[in-house]
């Protein structure tokens, strides 16, 4: 089967991915990622385009591009990716989508009602794991990831926003939330891995805070 990966530049992804191509059952002909219009940015991880493209460039995929308008209401969105999955299927031959969800029912039965008359096949393949499990085995796989947003009203900011994902650092999330942060607690940024040919290098630069809540640390190309 010919696949797209949804692609957010954060863990759940890069897992995704890697379970897709550790099957040896199908091909990843290129990532899927939405940005956002006037930001140049992805949405919800707030990633520059530019480091988008470094990761793209470092698996070997090229990225397909959906963007959006900021503070998108769903019917735009809606029709937006619409239109990209026909372009998908037109384009790439693109058979089905793969999504990072783990164990949020509603979101994964969103994505089924909206695909469900295109012809792509949503795919899975973290679904119903261990959270903390999954995000150890990305650990020790090799990938290697920084926390690039903190909702806030979930977890401390100044305790974990910017620092690198490690075994350490997921016990201590493991203490006060979900520790794969499916339900937006945090969102990373992956930067090195084995299914990376080489390294992203990127640099941290100022925090910023939106909606009074998200707080972002902008990563830089190096």
């Amino acid at each position: 089967m010919r696949l797209a990966v949804s692609w957010s530049t954060g863990k759940d992804s890069a897992m995704a991915l890697h379970r897709v191509l550790s099957s040896g059952r199908h091909r990843v002909v290129c990532l899927l990622t939405t940005l956002t219009e006037g930001y140049g940015r992805v949405t919800m991880h707030g990633v520059r385009r530019e480091l988008l493209h470094a990761q793209a460039s470092s698996l070997g995929l090229e990225v397909f591009e959906v963007w959006i308008p900021p503070n998108a209401p769903n019917e735009v969105y809606e029709e937006r990716m619409g239109r990209a999955l026909a372009e998908l299927s037109r384009r790439y031959g693109v058979e089905g989508v793969v999504f990072g969800d783990i164990w949020l029912e509603d979101v994964r039965r969103y994505r089924e009602e909206r695909m469900r008359d295109t012809g792509i096949e949503p795919l899975f393949p973290l679904w119903g794991e261990d959270p903390l499990g999954l995000v150890e085995e990305f650990l020790r796989l090799g990938y290697r990831a920084l926390v690039a947003v903190v909702d806030a009203d979930r977890l401390d900011p100044s305790r974990f926003l910017g620092r690198t994902l490690t075994l350490e650092l997921l016990e201590e999330l493991r203490e006060v939330s979900d520790p794969a942060g499916e339900r937006g607690e945090y969102h990373t940024f992956v930067f090195d891995g084995p299914v990376f040919s080489q390294p992203v290098a990127f640099r941290t630069g100022e925090v910023v805070v939106r909606d009074g809540r998200f707080h972002f640390i902008d990563l830089l190309p190096a």
